[in-house]
């Protein structure tokens, strides 16, 4: 099998995401970036059989700008299992969230949690 892959990078959104209330009622700037390993095999030039990006990218919106959740790693999580499940020819999905206002308590430029997973 040929697999190629597809990326979307910097989909952005100001989100209520955190453990703290100040996150979930002020949100803060998130952006996500997301690589599909996708089935080159079938390839064609019809948008119908292929892996549509902006239906990719308004998924992953969706999710981002949804319900809040505490942490980066589960929001990675949903957006991973949304992305496999738009079509059969994506056989794997690596999610990026970065969060670059995390209330740490030290400056810093990012915070990014990175998700893999397979379809099954």
């Amino acid at each position: 099998m040929t697999y190629g892959q597809i990326t979307l990078t910097g989909i952005r959104a100001h989100a209520n995401h955190g453990v703290l209330a100040s996150e979930r009622e002020l949100g803060q700037p998130f952006s996500v970036d997301v690589s599909l390993d996708v089935d080159m095999d079938t390839v064609s030039d019809d948008l119908i059989q292929a892996v549509n990006y902006a239906t990719v990218a308004q998924r992953v919106l969706n999710i981002l700008t949804g319900e809040p959740v505490s942490l980066i790693e589960t929001l990675a999580g949903k957006i991973a299992d949304t992305v496999l499940a738009i079509s059969p020819r994506v056989h794997s999905v690596q999610v990026t969230v970065h969060k670059p206002h995390a209330p740490v308590g030290v400056a810093l430029d990012d915070v990014a949690v990175t998700y893999r997973k397979d379809a099954e």
